[in-house]
């Protein structure tokens, strides 16, 4: 089995020898006479520049093909043989990851186990974030789960930055909302996720912690705490709940032109093989910008391997005729502002997401004039549609 990268070169750069560089010099490194005795081992671990090719910009493609004997079945090691010391060797950008199927982590879940979970199997899932995101306190996220849960609110997350915090430490987040979630399953049957965010000096111990408190989903800044805890947390048998994965850092290591990863490598190959349940990343609709190929590719890299794609930054109901196109019903569609900043309050933006749905399977026109007076137009008229 062989791992293979495609890695892109600026005009200017010789792609031949940069990419026999980065086979030599990534692997093995070069031997003389007094390592003749290993030569079969030492050409075992050599990777090999199986193609270089230029392309109308001027720019050159250089794939190569590593063993996987190199690496241990993880996403650092991986890292660090095809991209580590050579990322600071001048320009080059690693634009594709080509993985064998049994290699690192499967999602624990998924798209097919968070559905069953929810009980929901016929539509895009709506998820909230909780707003403002610091300086609430654990009532407050308590009052504001009540409200969007009420509505129908499928999947709630804690915002990236929000920490164990002593305005509203991580626990009692949990405690205050788990009431919540026990009253709208009592009353209602439903099930509602809490990704509560894992951080601290030992995030794995603290997920197990969130778990036994009753935690239901989690939430990780995978480039912040690294793979190899996305990696345990997707392992550990004890963690048996979803883990959503925030792009946050992301833009660090690929939003350079000539230099770092593709979106595409970190947000989707990356993701996917380290075992997250679901990725969000930003869709090229919303409110961060973002190349729409580099969102396709996400999307369906991530699907292969059973994972969920929530595109997020700035979406509201007035994009879900453009998402459904996209995505069609294996969607996440997640909103922060767009929920919690409707004119009517949290619980209207739920409600007006699940108008537009209902508004489209009845195949009617999108626009503000020809919508009833309710939560989607009220969210039109504020957001626009697209």
């Amino acid at each position: 089995m062989t791992i293979e990268v495609d890695y892109r070169f600026p005009p200017g750069v010789d792609a031949s020898r940069q990419a026999k560089m980065i086979a030599v010099g990534q692997t093995v490194g070069t031997w003389d006479a007094r390592f003749a005795h290993r030569e079969e081992s030492l050409r075992s671990h050599l990777a090999e520049v199986v193609a270089v090719s230029s392309e109308a910009t001027g720019h050159s493609l250089a794939t190569i093909r590593f063993p996987v004997a190199n690496v241990e079945n993880d996403i650092p090691s991986l890292l660090t043989m095809i991209f580590g010391k050579y990322s600071m060797a001048g320009a080059a950008k690693v634009v594709a990851l080509r993985l064998p199927e049994g290699y690192g982590t499967l999602p624990k879940l998924g798209i097919t186990g968070i559905r069953e979970r929810l009980g929901v199997t016929d539509r895009p899932l709506i998820m909230a974030i909780f707003k403002p995101a610091l300086g609430l306190s654990a009532a407050d996220h308590a009052a504001i789960l009540k409200e969007v849960a009420g509505a129908g609110l499928d999947i709630i997350k804690d915002d990236e930055i929000m920490g164990d915090l002593a305005g509203a430490p991580t626990l009692e987040r949990l405690q205050a909302c788990r009431k919540v979630l026990d009253a709208v399953k009592q009353e209602t049957g439903r099930t509602v996720l809490y990704a509560v965010n894992v951080t601290g000096k030992n995030p794995v111990e603290m997920a197990k912690r969130l778990v036994a408190e009753g935690a239901n989903a989690l939430l990780l800044n995978v480039l912040s705490y690294g793979f190899s805890v996305l990696q345990q947390l997707a392992s550990d048998p004890e963690i048996d709940v979803p883990v959503f994965v925030h792009p946050a850092l992301a833009g660090a290591l690929c939003a350079a032109p000539e230099h770092g990863m593709a979106y595409s490598v970190v947000l989707g190959t990356l993701m996917a093989y380290a075992g997250a349940d679901a990725v969000l990343y930003p869709a090229h609709y919303g409110s961060l910008p973002f190349d729409a190929g580099e969102e396709a590719q996400i999307r369906d890299i991530l699907r292969v391997r059973n994972v969920f794609p929530v595109p997020s930054a700035g979406i509201h109901p007035g994009i879900v005729p453009k998402a459904l196109a996209d995505y069609g019903q294996q969607v996440i569609l997640n909103a922060g502002t767009g929920i919690m900043d409707h004119p009517d309050g949290a619980a209207a933006g739920v409600q007006a997401f699940f108008e537009a749905l209902e508004w489209l399977d009845a195949d009617k026109a999108f626009e503000v004039e020809s919508l009833p007076n309710g939560p989607l137009r009220r969210a039109v008229e504020k957001w626009g549609a697209t």
